[in-house]
């Protein structure tokens, strides 16, 4: 509680946790109840909805990128708004589209903003909280958990109701959620990149070791994330690092309504757990897998659970009554809670430890890095309506198996990029950096302000 209190970053930052809160609290409405609505109210088929998740999610894969590029030019803050609003107008517009031609570009729209939100988000925590943003990202995800949990809850009273209204109800509450957000992040101040003399003299040595290596290596070249075949390369295994949330918001109610007898009055609880053991272990996990090398690590982590939720949803299939299906998919919504709990430690700190530290290129880096969440978007709802689960139980063991194989060849690839990162003379590079640091504090000896800063 105290960590909440006091986030790095200050008041801003303690601003920025409601804002998300706020945010995450309408979005749970949405999460709960989307795949639904458009089944019941919007009379779409499976297949249907996959291609209009996974089409409208071509959008959110520009939304990340776009959003990177912009954040080097234009004012943050002002950015993060204008996300909040687009989402507050295309929401409302899903009030009175109907079928599948009219609700794809407001889906679209809705998705373009969202991700571009994200990173936003993740460029604030790393220009406010520093080399504390592990810190700050736990946190973060404890407040929009929290808030999600409280969205789910509410729709799942919606669901119990079932009408075409409560439906309804639940969208324009995501709705007003980004008006309230708006307003929130309205009063925090533009967050400045990191930056006093020594701290930048610093991080150019180290920069530089970085970027003579990487050279080196092939893998980046003038600080060009789309040149940088290392970081490319990272970005592409982790699209199906993210899968946990296809699964659990498109392939985990979708699999319950066709394919098994439990009630539909679950698919808020899958949510619903999902929030909540985020929110109470969060801080502890991040904590345990603070540092890109225990980031690598918690992959493997990742992939074998995923794997072991896939298992869970093949057997949900295979009859036994309503009682014991529940059981099953309630542990798998337990599992693939586990798997985002690795994937939220593992995904974003390295995006951020395998970028260049020069805060020019790191925003370029991390919009770039934002895509493999707006593709696993775009690409995960269709694969799972038209191959896992058309395929079957065996398709969710295929699934699984691919996953967790993959995790295996992503870890080793960052483990071997960190390597790379490390300068050969081992020893020449603390000395440079000492010197570098006597330099800037002979040249700032009377600038408390960037005393300050160094302490910081």
């Amino acid at each position: 509680m105290a960590q909440l209190r006091n986030p790095p970053g200050g008041r801003d930052a303690r601003i920025m946790l409601g804002a998300l809160f706020l945010d995450r609290t309408g979005s749970g409405l949405w999460a709960a109840s989307s795949v639904l609505y458009f089944t019941f109210v919007a009379h779409l088929h499976a297949q249907t909805i996959g291609l209009l998740l996974g089409v409208a999610g071509v959008a959110g894969i520009v939304g990340s990128p776009l959003a990177g590029r912009l954040a080097g030019r234009l004012p943050l803050r002002s950015l993060l708004i204008g996300c909040h609003l687009l989402r507050l107008v295309t929401l409302g517009l899903v009030l009175v589209c109907t079928g599948f031609d009219a609700l794809l570009p407001v889906v679209a729209a809705t998705y373009l903003g969202d991700r571009a939100a994200k990173t936003l988000e993740m460029l604030f925590a790393t220009r406010a909280a520093g080399e504390q943003r592990s810190t700050y990202q736990a946190l973060s995800r404890t407040a929009a958990n929290a808030g999600t949990a409280i969205g789910a809850g509410i729709a799942a009273a919606g669901l119990a109701v079932g009408t075409e209204a409560a439906y309804r109800a639940l969208i324009l509450g995501d709705a007003l959620s980004f008006l309230a957000a708006a307003v929130l992040v309205w009063q925090i101040r533009e967050p400045r990149d990191s930056g006093s003399s020594i701290t930048r003299a610093v991080s150019g040595v180290t920069s530089a070791a970085r970027t003579n290596n990487a050279v080196a290596d092939g893998s980046t070249r003038a600080a060009n994330p789309w040149r940088d075949r290392g970081y490319l390369l990272f970005v592409l295994l982790d699209i199906p690092m993210n899968l946990d949330d296809s699964i659990l918001n498109v392939g985990m109610p979708l699999w319950l309504v066709n394919r098994t007898s439990a009630p539909h009055a679950l698919v808020p609880a899958f949510l619903i757990i999902n929030t909540v053991l985020v929110v109470v272990l969060q801080l502890r996990v991040s904590a345990r897998a603070e540092g890109p090398r225990r980031a690598a690590r918690a992959v493997i982590l990742y992939g074998a659970l995923l794997f072991a939720c896939c298992i869970a949803l093949a057997s949900a299939a295979a009859g036994g009554g309503a009682g014991v299906t529940t059981v099953v998919l309630l542990a798998a919504a337990l599992l693939v809670t586990m798997a985002e709990l690795m994937r939220s430690v593992s995904s974003w700190e390295l995006a951020v430890s395998l970028a260049p530290r020069e805060a020019g290129a790191r925003a370029s880096y991390l919009g770039v890095a934002g895509m493999s969440q707006s593709v696993q978007k775009s690409a995960g709802p269709p694969l799972l309506t038209s191959v896992v689960m058309a395929a079957g139980p065996a398709g969710w063991v295929v699934l699984g198996t691919v996953v967790a194989g993959l995790s295996i060849v992503q870890r080793t690839a960052c483990l071997r990029r960190l390597k790379a990162f490390t300068p050969p003379a081992a020893a020449a590079a603390p000395a440079a950096a000492a010197t570098a640091v006597a330099t800037a504090t002979q040249g700032v000896a009377a600038d408390h302000t960037a005393t300050q800063s160094l302490q910081v």
